[in-house]
């Protein structure tokens, strides 16, 4: 016996495969839809549709925009010197919101996992040494998360810059970051410390 319409419960089975959604999560949000104004519906439907289709990345930091340089590249008041890498946009939006940072970024799209199948040549880590050879850039800050493949994706970045770039300052957020933790939940005070103490890398 079907408890409830088939096309719910598939709204429900697809709104249960995003990221920190539970089946009943899930299915409150699928409720919350069914009693909402049909405009409602039918705005959140388009923007959902359309996505994948007007979003880009900014082909300079490879942060998500909707044109090809991202604002925060073309903001003239942000130090151009200083480069941030992180490893995917939410980190670039927690810094946002909450670091005094008013450098560059550069997005690698993920970190080195060879137990996923990841390597560097699957991350943007060649646009960043190309970055740094039409680029005045004085220090790298290296913010990738604090785990296993954080640390290692790190130390590669580190030694592919220093190979070329030796005058280059890298530094390594400060350990206010507590081990295994993820940039995107860290909070203002936080990363605003781990800016502050960062240490030569």
């Amino acid at each position: 016996m079907q408890i409830i319409p088939e096309n719910l419960q598939k709204l429900i089975d697809k709104l249960e495969r995003l990221p920190g959604l539970g089946p009943k999560s899930a299915a409150r949000i699928a409720m919350y839809l069914l009693k909402s104004p049909k405009e409602y519906n039918k705005v959140l439907g388009d923007l959902v549709k359309n996505l994948q289709d007007e979003m880009l990345y900014c082909k300079r930091c490879f942060h998500i925009s909707s044109s090809e340089i991202c604002d925060i590249c073309n903001d003239e008041t942000r130090d151009s010197s200083v480069i941030c890498v992180v490893e995917d946009p939410l980190d670039v939006l927690a810094f946002e919101r909450g670091a005094e940072y008013k450098g560059l970024y550069h997005v690698l799209g993920g970190v080195i996992s060879p137990v996923n199948g990841i390597g560097p040549e699957d991350l943007t880590i060649n646009e960043l040494i190309k970055r740094f050879r039409k680029e005045d850039i004085d220090e790298l800050v290296i913010a990738t998360n604090p785990n296993i493949e954080g640390e290692a994706t790190a130390m590669y970045i580190k030694n592919e810059v220093e190979k070329e770039f030796n005058k280059v300052k890298i530094t390594r957020l400060a350990r206010g970051l507590p081990t295994g933790a993820d940039l995107e939940y860290a909070d203002k005070t936080t990363l605003s410390k781990s800016f502050e103490g960062r240490t030569s890398f």
